[in-house]
């Protein structure tokens, strides 16, 4: 829990949009992390999540994912977004609930190798957000980490 404590403060501190959005660290482990935002500050003229919104926070998902990574393995660099897809599947009209979730160990294990070998190093991510158990958004972004 500590660790989530510390990314959130991180958020706040480092992006200050996520203070204004409301974003909270409500998981983090060595596999997944989970951000949520409630809708009153991410509300759009159809009383429902504004798709900036939903588009930031998987973005800020995926990247405090790549953070808490590189914390865990006591490593320093710059995490910047290189590319990203997003599709918009449906309507969220209450909290925003962001999950990025790698269960391919292979995958960091590669990216990890890299960094400490030439001090860059990228990773593609897939960040859901869901809505009433259902998919609402899919986001796939690629991360690039540099020192």
């Amino acid at each position: 829990m500590k660790s989530c404590k510390h990314l959130q403060s991180v958020l706040h501190s480092e992006i200050p949009l996520t203070r204004a959005m409301e974003i909270s660290v409500a998981h983090c482990d060595v596999n997944r992390v989970e951000l949520t935002a409630p809708l009153e500050p991410n509300i759009n003229h159809k009383c429902t999540a504004f798709g900036g919104s939903l588009y930031s926070v998987a973005v800020l998902c995926g990247w405090s994912f790549v953070f808490h990574q590189m914390k865990l393995h006591n490593l320093t660099g710059h995490i910047v977004i290189q590319h990203s897809e997003v599709d918009y599947l449906l309507p969220v009209d209450g909290e925003i609930r962001a999950v990025c979730e790698l269960n391919d160990s292979n995958v960091l294990s590669r990216f990890l190798k890299t960094y400490h070998r030439k001090g860059l190093a990228r990773i593609k991510l897939e960040i859901k957000v869901l809505f009433n158990g259902k998919d609402a958004l899919l986001f796939r972004g690629h991360y690039v980490v540099h020192q």
